[in-house]
């Protein structure tokens, strides 16, 4: 049984939502909070499952409850529900489980909660165009004032600086505003090395590994401009280890 925290500043939208949790079944509604303030005080105070959070609330969004949640101690796994499908791309930047589009259904409710039991947390669905999935396979990225998803086989490096992330591939380059630390996680699963703290990369990308002084290397990529990258001390015998080296 899933412990749940419903959070939306409409009366009317909370009981509708506990009710469709109670016929959908395994999740117990353990808390309700009208406000981002609410809510924080509340996940901090006990352990939830699962965070039902509705996005366009009165002081911060439910967007910006999700950014603050990760200094918490416990993050709990996040559904958006919202009556705006415009917000999905943020969500999925977010690693929120899923986006329910209001008025939402039993089936579809039942199919995000298990998405949570299943342990899905990279994964949401976009309520757009006949419920399209979305997968984590793309990195979502801004390109001309857009957002655009860039597949992962041809991301060659990701760079830090400043609050930004700054996503290199052959030929160009894209920024996003996901921190570094959260497209590491978010690519674990995938062949990207933390080489340096303003460093994640590719490794299928990488053409030469030449030894520094000190123990550490430099790494030269595929990209159209051969770039070097340094791998740092501390971070030097955890990637030998990795390439077999």
């Amino acid at each position: 049984m899933l412990r749940a925290l419903i959070v939306d500043d409409e009366a009317p939208a909370r009981s509708e939502l506990r009710y469709l949790l109670e016929t959908a079944g395994d999740v117990e509604v353990v808390g309700e909070a009208t406000n981002a303030r609410e809510a924080l005080e509340l996940i901090e105070a006990l352990e939830y499952d699962v965070v039902f959070l509705d996005i366009e609330m009165p002081g911060l969004s439910g967007l910006e409850v999700v950014e603050s949640m990760r200094k918490l101690r416990k993050c709990p796994a996040v559904i958006f529900v919202s009556a705006y499908s415009e917000h999905a791309v943020k969500a999925f930047e977010l690693e929120a489980v899923d986006y329910l589009l209001k008025p939402v259904t039993v089936d579809r409710l039942r199919d995000a909660i298990g998405k949570v039991k299943g342990g899905q947390r990279s994964r949401i669905t976009k309520p757009a165009d006949g419920e399209r999935k979305m997968q984590i396979n793309r990195i979502p990225v801004e390109k001309a004032g857009k957002k655009i998803l860039l597949p992962i086989e041809d991301i060659v490096y990701i760079s830090s600086k400043d609050d930004y992330s700054y996503i290199h591939t052959a030929d160009a380059r894209f920024i996003s505003s996901t921190p570094l630390r959260i497209l590491e996680e978010r690519l674990a699963e995938n062949v990207f090395y933390r080489v340096h703290r303003r460093f994640l990369v590719n490794l299928n990308m990488v053409l030469e590994i030449t030894p520094m002084y000190g123990g550490t290397f430099m790494l030269t990529v595929k990209d159209s401009e051969k770039t070097q990258i340094p791998v740092s001390r501390r971070r030097s015998a955890g990637l030998k280890s990795t390439l077999g080296l």
